[in-house]
């Protein structure tokens, strides 16, 4: 059976990678396509306990190097629990947020560098590359903005505090957007930019091409 295919989703917080994300999986199964969507931190059981503790705002004094490690500990789990089994099955992967995410906010954000990320990615990820990458880059306002604005609602409706990073000056994200820039330049083959701030059917427009685009390819 051939291998699946691996596609995962990236950008800030508010930068709408939830509802495109909810969009592919529907267009994909229009097509006979059920993929497996997932997410990070979080998408099994161990990883939710990882993602509370990550994302809440009572989370206070994690070392740069402790948030990074457990962000590769929740990636772990889900590689060894979900993403290379569907893999191996032939199924789609859809995935909200993968490595690119840790060498954006704690290599760029936090200021590790991006050597230590990836080294740790091919230790503890076996190198695991997904086939394609729709990085999603609305303006650095735009996306703290409706960030903020999401996790309170969240935390007004569900009781949820996931607002953690947040919290964070915009300096900080203004290192991750760079870095999110730098990650894009350096592979270019498998990350696909959507840049500014572009209605939602115009961006999920664009991601539909982009990923037609590499089905075709994979299949050549």
């Amino acid at each position: 059976m051939p291998r699946g295919l691996f596609i995962t989703l990236e950008g800030l917080d508010g930068s709408g990678k939830t509802t495109q994300l909810k969009r592919l999986a529907a267009w994909m199964q229009k097509r006979g396509v059920e993929p497996v969507v997932t997410r990070q931190p979080g998408g099994t059981e161990i990883g939710d306990h990882i993602r509370a503790l990550l994302l809440d705002s009572r989370s206070e004094g994690l070392a740069p190097l402790t948030e990074m490690s457990l962000m590769f500990a929740d990636r772990a789990q889900a590689i060894a629990e979900v993403i290379e089994p569907a893999l191996l099955a032939g199924k789609t992967v859809l995935c909200d947020r993968f490595t690119d995410s840790t060498e954006a906010y704690q290599g760029g954000g936090r200021e590790l560098g991006s050597e230590v990320v990836l080294a740790m990615h091919r230790i503890v990820c076996g190198n695991l590359q997904p086939d394609l990458t729709l990085l999603l880059l609305p303006s650095l306002e735009k996306s703290l903005e409706r960030a903020r604005r999401r996790n309170d609602r969240v935390q007004a409706n569900e009781g949820k505090d996931e607002g953690r990073f947040e919290q964070e000056k915009d300096a900080f994200y203004r290192r991750v957007w760079e870095k999110y820039r730098e990650i894009a330049a350096r592979e270019a083959h498998r990350v696909v930019v959507i840049e500014g701030d572009l209605p939602i059917e115009e961006v999920h427009e664009q991601i539909v091409e982009a990923v037609a685009i590499r089905l075709t390819q994979l299949q050549r």
